[in-house]
């Protein structure tokens, strides 16, 4: 039986994210599943920082592909309220946005959108060849199985649907500190490397996002582009490195990557603005199912 289930329908009203449950942080795992999981209290601080960081990016996009009233939009892998949020704002009252994830627990129940309980992977896609868009940003990258969840969202599109997919490549630019001046430096850069190979354990793959415009093409897609975001520096890439850190610490320290005196002295100079932190590269492609309806 699939594991899709309705959370709760749309509803009008701001997010309250003071009224959004804190899960409780879970005792370090085998090397399986999603590393940055929505069940860690952290996940909602990195959701906050990646919508600063990467919403205008992601709307701006979402405007010029022309999203406007009436439009059926899907939000795969949603994490965060802030992206339905602002669909569900273009669509107004005529459209509907669909807001999945396979832990919902960070999207609010009365933020005008739908909410749905989904495995992208092993969920078959809701209502397929409804939607005028599909959306996803930072998942795939973390899905082992990547062919099969696209090919579902590209089911889900009607004709001349548009599918927009943003991933990071974290091959493309490693670093946490592209300024490598000193001891504080070259340690952001050891735990981000750590990091990135806790994600390789768990089945992300570090090169997706420069696949992104082939792999929508070989799925069917046509008109299809791509652009780059790359931020440096600032509060949103402090706090969102600190909020990553404090979620994958005990993994860290449980695979020997790292240690506690290590990540503490590095939490404290990321609290310090000591470093000019930066992120990978943020890979937007985006491409139509062929024909009109």
């Amino acid at each position: 039986m699939s594991s899709s289930q309705p959370v709760v329908g749309p509803g009008p009203g701001p997010v309250n994210r003071s009224t959004l449950p804190s899960p409780a942080v879970p005792e370090p795992r085998p090397d399986r599943g999603y590393l940055l999981d929505n069940a860690q209290v952290e996940a909602g601080e990195r959701f906050t920082w990646l919508a600063e960081l990467f919403d205008g990016v992601t709307l701006g996009h979402v405007d010029r592909l022309g999203v406007r009233a009436g439009w059926r939009c899907w939000e795969v892998g949603a994490g965060g309220p802030s992206v339905p949020e602002a669909l569900a704002t273009a669509v107004g009252p005529t459209g509907h946005v669909l807001a999945t994830d396979i832990n919902p627990v960070w999207l609010d129940p009365h933020g005008g959108y739908e909410v749905l309980r989904h495995d992208i992977v092993t969920d078959p896609p809701p209502h397929p060849g409804t939607f005028d868009l599909v959306h996803a940003r930072l998942v795939l990258v973390h899905v082992p199985d990547r062919d099969r969840a696209l090919a579902a969202m590209v089911a889900a599109l009607r004709p001349g649907g548009w599918l927009l997919i943003e991933d990071a490549d974290t091959e493309l630019q490693p670093l946490a500190c592209l300024d490598e001046i000193g001891p504080a430096q070259r340690r952001a850069n050891r735990l981000r490397r750590a990091v990135r190979e806790l994600l390789t354990r768990r089945g992300a793959d570090l090169r997706y996002g420069r696949t992104l415009p082939r792999a929508l093409r070989s799925a069917g897609l046509v008109d299809v582009a791509a652009a780059g975001c790359f931020p440096v520096g600032g509060v949103a890439c402090d706090r969102l490195e600190a909020a990553t850190v404090r979620m994958v610490r005990a993994e860290l320290v449980a695979a020997g990557l790292a240690d506690d005196v290590e990540i503490d002295a590095h939490l404290a100079a990321v609290d310090a603005g000591e470093l000019d932190l930066t992120l990978a590269p943020l890979i937007s492609a985006w491409g139509r199912r062929p024909g009109w309806s």
